[in-house]
């Protein structure tokens, strides 16, 4: 179900650090985060992970400056034949596209959807409850932390994450982060919430409750659920962006780390 946590405009050596577990059936079919270019889209490159079932993502940049990371909205009863959620980061330009992806939402089941521009130094906040209608918003200069519901929203794993994340930040505040030592301690969490401070999202308890760490590891009948990727970005002030992601794959987990120079010509 994913859950992200980052701090924007608010580092002495980063414009943007971003944290993000993707939580998947482990059985559907992944590629871990590679440069590719969408399918039917004339925009640059992506790097990312893919969906090879969807043909999308879960979190993506480019060269240019665009990122865009996607969380679903918990519902009991997602429709069957709602387009792909993940062909939404795909579409990397937030000031042009945030209004239009609003008006197409009811297309989607439910979703919250972050579009930054490095550049313009804009990010854009998309929700589409199911019943309600989308809200855009622009995300304010400071650290955030978004799971299944509303951006900030306090649910157990937002709360503690955010609290971890906040140390973690204080105690670098002026150095270079350790992209890999970040995830390590942040995201492999694996702590539950109490039954009785798990939200009620219309879906089953005992379900909710598997869902309520940071790092998820269960089943859902015969199939295993849980994170399937744990990635985090750095970009620097000077354009200088590292991309480094844990992957599993086979049930082993692989090491994958990508650095690129931010065009910042633009």
């Amino acid at each position: 179900m994913c859950i992200a946590a980052w701090t924007w405009q608010a580092h002495p050596a980063y414009g943007l650090l971003l944290l993000f577990n993707r939580d998947e059936y482990h059985s559907r079919p992944t590629r871990p985060a590679q440069w590719w270019a969408a399918a039917g889209e004339e925009g640059e490159e992506i790097l990312g992970g893919r969906d090879e079932l969807g043909g999308g993502t879960w979190l993506g940049c480019t060269k240019g400056g665009k990122l865009a990371f996607l969380t679903n909205v918990r519902e009991p009863s997602p429709r069957d034949g709602a387009r792909s959620r993940g062909e939404l980061p795909v579409r990397q330009g937030p000031l042009e596209y945030a209004t239009e992806i609003a008006k197409e939402a009811d297309q989607y089941n439910g979703f919250n959807l972050v579009l930054a521009d490095v550049h313009s130094g804009t990010m854009v906040y998309i929700s589409n409850k199911p019943g309600d209608a989308p809200v855009v918003q622009t995300v304010s200069p400071g650290c955030h932390v978004l799971s299944n519901a509303a951006i900030d929203s306090p649910w157990p794993k937002v709360l503690r994450l955010g609290q971890s994340f906040n140390r973690f930040l204080a105690a670098h505040d002026d150095a270079e982060v350790s992209l890999k030592q970040m995830v390590e301690e942040l995201m492999t969490d694996t702590v539950k919430a109490d039954r009785s401070a798990v939200p009620d999202t219309g879906v089953d308890p005992d379900w909710e409750y598997q869902l309520s760490s940071i790092f998820i590891d269960t089943k859902k009948g015969q199939a295993r659920y849980g994170t399937r990727s744990m990635a985090a970005i750095g970009v620097k002030l000077d354009g200088e962006v590292t991309f480094y992601e844990r992957s599993l794959a086979s049930s082993l987990w692989n090491e994958n780390v990508v650095q690129f120079e931010m065009d910042m010509a633009q």
